[in-house]
């Protein structure tokens, strides 16, 4: 089954309990939650203190992606907070570093996951998927919404699906950025199973039935 989960980074941030109620009306599977430093990637988006109030509104599973540097120091906190899937980029330390940032993760009950930007190959995260249960492909450059799908990043979520499958992985395949009902289906046809989408859903006149179309219902 393809698994929806809307980018609050694109909400009504005045509204955002409103918001947030209103994914689990719809249908979503997960709420994704994008974290910026302002140094990873240019823009400086929430932190611990929103997940915190998010976690009290809903029993959603929270998806969080970390877009900052060093993640191992600060992992903790973004647990003992709600995330319920923490995803780490394989840029933002060491390969050593990265693979404790993921055990850490596993050894505290939370889902570990990994991600790599456009320009990094899909062979980078290939020795971290045994540790991982989800991995991220971002289809935009990480850090602003409201961005066109890259094309280009389709070969990537098909060699990282069919390595998945032929090491026997239990790794859902999750793609973020310019998601639309065109653009899942490309990514579902391609191995992907879980879907991100920002603006595109918070713009929908339905959002119950955006969410169904991607997952081509």
């Amino acid at each position: 089954m393809t698994k929806v989960a809307p980018s609050i980074l694109s909400a009504d941030y005045l509204n955002l309990g409103r918001d947030i109620l209103g994914l689990e009306r719809n249908g979503a599977d997960y709420i994704h939650f994008d974290v910026m430093d302002g140094s990873f990637v240019p823009n400086i988006s929430f932190g611990i203190p929103v997940l915190k109030a998010v976690r009290t509104i809903t029993k959603l599973p929270l998806d969080v992606h970390l877009m900052i540097r060093e993640p191992l120091h600060l992992i903790e906190r973004f647990m003992d907070s709600g995330a319920d899937i923490l995803t780490v980029h394989v840029e933002s330390d060491t390969e050593e570093n990265i693979f404790k940032t993921l055990q850490r993760i596993r050894d505290r009950g939370v889902h570990p996951a990994i991600t790599l930007k456009p320009a990094t190959p899909a062979e980078a995260i290939f020795p971290f998927l045994p540790l991982c249960d989800q991995v991220l492909v971002m289809t935009v450059e990480p850090g602003f919404g409201g961005q066109k799908f890259m094309n280009a990043m389709v070969p990537k979520i098909r060699a990282i699906s069919e390595y998945i499958r032929a090491e026997n992985l239990t790794c859902d395949l999750e793609v973020d950025g310019g998601i639309n009902p065109q653009t899942a289906a490309i990514c579902r046809e391609n191995g992907a199973n879980v879907l991100v989408s920002g603006s595109t859903y918070f713009r929908s006149d339905d959002p119950a039935a955006f969410i169904r179309a991607l997952r081509g219902e």
